[in-house]
């Protein structure tokens, strides 16, 4: 008897009040408006506010997801967590009143939801769990020096959730492979140096923000997205034809097409929601999948490919058949 399959039961976002768009950010840096939605796609993004953090944001996503559901187990991704210890996933399942649900951060940033949905769907084929919350959110705006015009435009924050059920392997819903790589030895192209054990905040506090090397990330992001989609749809025995929609992670809207261009997709497929919630980490596919769902661009019975790159590196990719979830709320 095969193991039971991952298979998608629930779905909720949610994002900060506070909109910021690209006026106001030209207004204090160097750049315009033009500039940057010509290179990145993005012309507003959501910013948390004063003492909303990770964890509020996950639990929105998260109970929206739930719709007064329940879950055994919480797999939040992110890159910033509340504190450094202890993980964010137990005070999230604690506030959406999940009891002794099991609960446990996963960071691999940008590509931390895939990674997040991989390590759900081995709970649940392993047994360890019946109905499991899969959280991206993160707050990167925290992470970012207000005076660099290379990394303000592109970074919002919010957060997106999944509700993974146990069920059959062919059922609509139901993950089908994955594919996880890594490749720390280029960690520099996109890190924050400081704050951790190896080089003190205190010590070096002119390191805490983020530095990218944009160039070089968008080289490999493209190459190694497509790479890794070619993978998982050969292990499906999906042709790249067979896919109704691409939803890559929402890092720039060059990248995403440059991606879908390598693949052979039409342009129509790529799904793309990066115009008003600029690059999120974590939360960017769910995010996208939400927002896809209510505007009809995802239907269910579309074959949908997702694939994920972000620092670390790290990147990796997943298919399913979008079942169908009812109408969003």
């Amino acid at each position: 008897m095969p193991a039971p399959a991952a298979v998608l039961t629930g779905l909720g976002s949610w994002l900060p009040t506070k909109v910021l768009d690209n006026h106001e950010i030209a207004a204090r840096l160097d750049t315009s408006d033009e500039w940057i939605r010509t290179r990145t796609g993005i012309r507003e993004r959501r910013v948390a506010g004063p003492g909303e953090s990770t964890v509020d944001l996950a639990v929105g996503a998260g109970r929206e997801a739930l719709a007064g559901g329940s879950a055994d187990a919480v797999v939040l991704a992110t890159s910033t967590p509340d504190q450094p210890c202890p993980a964010s996933a137990p005070q999230v399942a604690a506030r959406l009143g999940l009891g002794t649900a099991a609960a446990f951060d996963v960071n691999a940033v940008c590509s931390g939801f895939v990674y997040a949905l991989a390590t759900a769907a081995g709970f649940i084929a392993g047994g360890l769990a019946e109905r499991v919350l899969v959280i991206g959110a993160d707050t990167f705006t925290t992470l970012i020096d207000p005076g660099d015009r290379t990394t303000v435009p592109i970074f919002g924050d919010g957060a997106g959730a999944v509700v993974l059920r146990a069920g059959d392997p062919g059922e609509p819903g139901a993950f089908g492979p994955f594919d996880l790589h890594s490749e720390g030895e280029h960690a520099e192209l996109l890190w924050v140096e400081a704050g951790g054990a190896r080089k003190r905040l205190s010590e070096h506090p002119a390191d805490r923000f983020l530095a990218m090397q944009g160039t070089a990330v968008f080289r490999h992001a493209c190459a190694r997205m497509a790479e890794s989609s070619r993978t998982v749809l050969e292990r499906a025995g999906w042709m790249v034809g067979d896919v109704d929609r691409f939803v890559g992670h929402q890092a720039n809207i060059r990248i995403l097409q440059a991606t879908a261009k390598q693949l052979g997709m039409p342009a129509d497929a790529v799904v793309a929601n990066i115009d008003r919630v600029g690059n999120t980490s974590a939360a960017s596919i769910p995010l996208a999948l939400a927002d896809a769902r209510a505007d009809g661009t995802l239907v269910p019975g579309h074959r949908v490919l997702l694939s994920a790159f972000g620092a670390g590196l790290t990147w990796g990719s997943t298919v399913l058949n979008w079942p169908d979830l009812g109408q969003p709320s």
